[in-house]
């Protein structure tokens, strides 16, 4: 954290937003769609805008973030983010960019966030790699070229409480009530998951994290066919904490959804059914 007031800001009624896209091999040209989406979404009245993951390079290899990562606090990445929140008087989160890391055939998958006025206010490292096996002719092993980070991260900013995760985090339910437990409100997810899984499950899991954990949940996701002929399966969606869908976009398409915080209705519901006054430490008998 760089602003020691964060915490006391004094909460209204907001709005968010979360850009999906089709990231392509070429970062000049996926920072170009970015910057019209981000003005997009401020144009109609976004204060935060969340990017999906890898929204810098979707390579024809895993191999190829390493050609492009950059030191943290500097780089042509970061410093598109820095100057995208000036202009745009918003606060953005980075979806992933590839950061370096001790180790130099990996990257660090790293989830920045900043404040209206290109401030750094904070970062999460994606936690969980998507090592899969989704058919004899489909796998992934992202840890071959990524490394884990280890940190849970909860972000105060005008808008609420906002927890960051990545992707197949969002598979790991313990994650989500440990955000719960430590008072946030609203969690952000970037992902680029697989046409695949994402059919399956995209959907149904934003929205039992969003009901288990009564939170506001933004998902800014991949959309198409990459470089390297992965096809993501997009439903970039904001979800409310009665697991009521706010926006989605449903077609193959580059876009933005809204996200509307009230949250005086968020810890209404929670007061309605006070789940944090029953966890129990249950035993196998």
């Amino acid at each position: 954290m760089t602003k020691s007031h964060l915490a006391s800001y004094t909460y209204t009624m907001s709005k968010l937003a979360a850009i999906q896209m089709c990231s392509t091999a070429n970062v000049d040209e996926n920072l170009a769609t970015a910057a019209k989406l981000i003005a997009q979404a401020a144009q109609h009245g976004a204060q935060l805008v969340v990017l999906p993951e890898m929204f810098a390079i979707m390579g024809k290899t895993d191999q190829d973030k390493l050609k492009v990562k950059e030191p943290f606090g500097h780089g042509k990445i970061q410093d598109f983010l820095v100057a995208q929140a000036k202009e745009h008087n918003v606060w953005i989160i980075g979806g992933t960019i590839p950061i370096t890391c001790d180790d130099p055939n990996k990257v660090r998958a790293a989830c920045l966030v900043y404040d209206n006025d290109g401030e750094f206010v904070a970062r999460y490292d994606k936690a969980h790699m998507f090592d899969v096996v989704l058919s004899p002719t489909e796998a992934y092993k992202e840890s071959d070229t990524t490394e884990a980070g280890d940190k849970l991260v909860i972000v105060p900013t005008p808008f609420g409480k906002i927890g960051l995760a990545v992707c197949y985090d969002i598979r790991f339910s313990d994650m989500f009530l440990e955000f719960f437990k430590q008072g946030a409100e609203i969690i952000a997810i970037p992902t680029a998951f697989t046409e695949k899984t994402g059919k399956a499950h995209w959907r149904a899991l934003v929205h039992g994290r969003a009901i288990e954990n009564f939170s506001y949940i933004i998902g800014s996701c991949q959309y198409g066919t990459h470089a390297n002929n992965r096809n993501t399966y997009g439903h970039s969606l904001a979800v409310e904490p009665w697991g009521v869908t706010l926006d989605e976009i449903t077609a193959d398409q580059e876009g933005v959804v809204y996200c509307d915080v009230d949250l005086e209705y968020l810890h209404a519901k929670r007061r309605a059914v006070p789940v944090s006054n029953s966890f129990k430490e249950l035993k196998l008998s």
